[in-house]
């Protein structure tokens, strides 16, 4: 191992840069190389102390073969790279950036996902987008049949069943070009919805198979894909030394502008965020909510929670909740230990 050489790496498709260092800061090489000669780099016999690249396209993939070559690996998130952009925006300054942001002690490494990790949050991602087509799909549907004086409930089911009768009805003044449209898609609308429950079949397989999913799975508000995308946005939980660091990073802590020893505490990030995670635990937390408002609470928690909403309101509540439950689950995942509710004492 070459001792105080680091190898900072700006990502791209064929043509990328890099930045030889020493922990010092010293520059000792800045130049674009092919694909070809990247992999060579890595896998070759020459080791550096650290491989440093920033978190984008491709960059699990290179941190693998990096570290799978004998490398340390540090993969950086975007916000700190580009707060060390002094100049202009180009390869070799970017590559720099890299460099000085991974000598920094208190910038972190992103966790590394594994292949199966990654092949899971694919997954994840092409069933999330399936979602939204099959929304936009829907709502043109709507919008469509609202032209022509015809207003349906909200929902998928609703519109599924009602196609079929709008399409039949002679009097209900639809032209026969929008009469085409609408069967065509109503076509491409059910083939969505089950592709969309492949995906969910899928997602229940891999989560029965997969026991950090199990272990999230028992906390409230919980379900497959929430203890899904935990699953892969907190790792081994190494990446985070706090429990905190962990809803801060998914977004659920509010922002703070304090100076002058004066602590102004804001709302949570809007743009800092995980924010499908982050809507999602959110989405669960609110069901936990509306349960607890409903009746008496049974654990200590939903005790906690009931005063929150009874002080706060539902929705901060459920923030709360979001919130206590990313903490618990990195505390599951670092602890190896399964998630035990603890029930009000009579």
């Amino acid at each position: 191992m070459e001792d105080n050489l680091l190898l900072a790496i700006d990502l791209a498709k064929n043509s990328f840069q890099v930045c030889y260092m020493r922990n010092n800061g010293e520059v000792l090489l800045n130049k674009a190389i092919s694909r070809n000669s990247l992999i060579k780099l890595l896998t070759g016999k020459k080791r550096f102390s650290l491989v440093a690249m920033e978190a984008c396209g491709g960059a699990h993939y290179w941190a693998r073969l990096a570290k799978g070559n004998g490398h340390e690996v540090k993969i950086i998130q975007p916000r700190s790279v580009k707060g060390l952009q002094l100049k202009q925006k180009t390869d070799k300054n970017d590559a720099y950036a890299v460099g000085v942001a991974a000598l920094l002690p208190h910038i972190f490494s992103c966790n590394l996902m594994s292949e199966d990790e990654q092949g899971l949050q694919c997954l994840d991602r092409a069933r999330a987008l399936q979602l939204a087509q099959r929304t936009a799909l829907s709502n043109q549907m709507r919008g469509f049949l609202n032209e022509y004086g015809i207003v349906l409930p909200k929902g998928i089911a609703p519109l599924v069943k009602r196609i079929p009768e709008i399409l039949e009805d002679a009097e209900n003044g639809l032209p026969d070009s929008l009469r085409q449209v609408l069967a065509s898609q109503a076509d491409i609308l059910a083939m969505q919805t089950e592709q969309i429950e492949y995906y969910d079949c899928l997602i229940a397989e891999h989560i029965k198979q997969n026991k950090i999913c199990q272990k999230l799975s028992k906390l409230e508000g919980v379900g497959p894909i929430v203890a899904l995308g935990l699953m892969i946005r907190l790792g081994d939980g190494k990446e985070f030394t706090h429990s905190r660091d962990a809803s801060a990073c998914i977004g659920l802590t509010p922002k703070q502008h304090s100076t002058g020893g004066k602590e102004r505490i804001g709302h949570i990030s809007k743009s800092c965020a995980d924010k499908r995670l982050r809507s999602l635990l959110y989405q669960g937390a609110m069901s936990i909510v509306y349960k607890v408002t409903l009746r008496a609470p049974t654990t200590e928690k939903e005790r906690w929670l009931k005063s929150i909403v009874e002080r706060r309101g539902k929705k901060i509540a459920a923030i709360a909740m979001a919130n206590k439950t990313v903490r618990t689950a990195v505390a599951l995942i670092k602890s190896d230990s399964d998630y035990q509710p603890l029930p009000i004492q009579a």
